[in-house]
């Protein structure tokens, strides 16, 4: 009796037909012909195993042999290539270089021109109007001058009068006002239409403003403590200067170490400025996008900026440049061309009106470009830094997935920005 180990007359290769080797039976033949019977070559006893001679030519399919060729593999056989990258928005969902981010913010103002370039343009024309009308007022004096040598002294006098003073120094002031108002309002209408656009959404300015209308006053929050930031030095600089000018004599060496600390302070400024704006560049996105209030969204920026600083510093620094030149090539015909008309014009007010009017355009352009611009790539930024220490890219990349099979991006997409989604918080 045979334990189905044995070679046996039935089954002579030591394997019984109810027990199946190890792993798996031998394989068919892959040369069977479509009747399900093994093709055996010419030549060979039937029943017998195929025995190749001894020497065999090489295999070469043609037509002249009943056996298929191998089916050829394609190249790169074995090699898994990666999964595309998610991009239902205006970036990809991963950490972002330096050209994602600023392809981002290019296509943050091409999706929603209207919303974006229109409120620019309106805050960038409010910002721009007092300070056109004082350097009008300045520049048409001077003009006025001009053209009548005699009435030099007259013109220096009403320069140096109040209403003078008002005009070049007011302006100036009132134009920095407006735009501490308007600026913070854009960049928080911005930061929420691009929290919406990087799903793909869109939202128009309204809505925009419905949704953000709620964190203004911890914008404004924001602001002003960074404001006081910046002035805290200048104050302290200029008491020193007070105290030292009370207690100096009027001497050349007294000047020259006044002049030395006034140079020493402007690079510490410098610096000091630098630094603070970098370390709370994402303060507004996180009051817009995270609901938090100024103190907490200021301790949330130095905390994602942390770990990072000198990129953060780098891709802000090199956009202030990029948007400088730019607003520079567009405001400088306009501005040019409202300086020589009121220097060589009539001294009139017609003059004065046309002079600010090509002011107030070329600031407008410029700046209609430069503050969008600087809100996307802070607020890219802001997504780049949470994808690298948060992994929030995993999180943005399930929403969109599931957004993806749905069709269509819900309103509840802004909720995601919310820390408490944060794959490691």
């Amino acid at each position: 009796m045979s334990d189905g180990h044995g070679p046996t007359p039935e089954t002579p290769s030591g394997w019984s037909a109810e027990q199946p080797p190890p792993y798996s039976a031998p394989p068919a033949s892959p040369w069977t012909a479509p009747g399900g019977h093994e093709q055996v070559p010419t030549g060979q006893p039937p029943g017998q195993p195929y025995a190749p001679p001894q020497q065999q030519a090489p295999y070469a399919p043609g037509p002249q042999t009943p056996y298929p060729a191998y089916p050829q593999q394609p190249p790169g056989y074995g090699f898994t290539p990666p999964a595309p990258v998610i991009r239902p928005g205006i970036i990809p969902l991963r950490p972002l270089g330096l050209g994602d981010i600023l392809d981002g913010t290019i296509k943050l103002i091409r999706s929603n021109p209207k919303a974006v370039l229109g409120l620019s343009a309106v805050a960038a024309l409010l910002a721009a109007v007092p300070l056109a009308v004082g350097q009008a007022f300045v520049l048409n004096t001077m003009g006025g001058a001009l053209s009548d040598p005699d009435s030099l002294g007259n013109a220096e006098a009403e320069l140096t009068s109040i209403y003078g003073v008002a005009a070049q120094y007011g302006g100036m002031l009132l134009s920095y006002a407006v735009q501490f108002v308007v600026v913070t309002l854009l960049t928080g209408v911005i930061t929420r239409i691009l929290g919406r656009a990087v799903f793909g959404g869109n939202l128009s300015a309204g809505e925009a403003w419905q949704l953000v209308k709620g964190r203004i006053p911890a914008l404004f929050g924001v602001v002003g403590l960074m404001a006081v930031i910046m002035l805290v030095p200048m104050l302290v600089f200029g008491l020193l200067v007070v105290a030292f000018s009370m207690s100096a004599s009027s001497s050349a060496g007294d000047l020259g170490w006044l002049a030395l600390l006034f140079i020493l302070f402007i690079v510490f400024y410098i610096a000091y400025a630098l630094f603070f704006r970098t370390r709370f560049a994402f303060a507004s996105a996180a009051v817009v996008l995270e609901g938090r209030g100024p103190l907490d969204a200021m301790r949330r920026s130095w905390h994602l900026v942390s770990g990072d600083f000198w990129r953060v510093f780098g891709i802000l620094l090199l956009t202030s440049l990029l948007v400088g030149l730019v607003a520079g090539v567009v405001t400088v015909p306009f501005t040019l061309a409202g300086t020589m008309f009121s220097l060589f014009g009539a001294g009139s007010m017609a003059t004065a009106i046309v002079s600010a009017v090509l002011i107030a355009i070329g600031a407008t352009i410029g700046a209609m470009f430069t503050y969008p611009f600087e809100a996307g790539v802070a607020g890219l930024l802001y997504a780049d830094r949470r994808m690298r220490s948060e992994a929030f890219d995993l999180v943005l990349q399930t929403a969109a997935i599931e957004q993806q099979r749905q069709g269509w991006v819900h309103a509840s997409a802004d909720e995601l920005w919310h820390p408490s989604n944060s794959a490691r918080p």
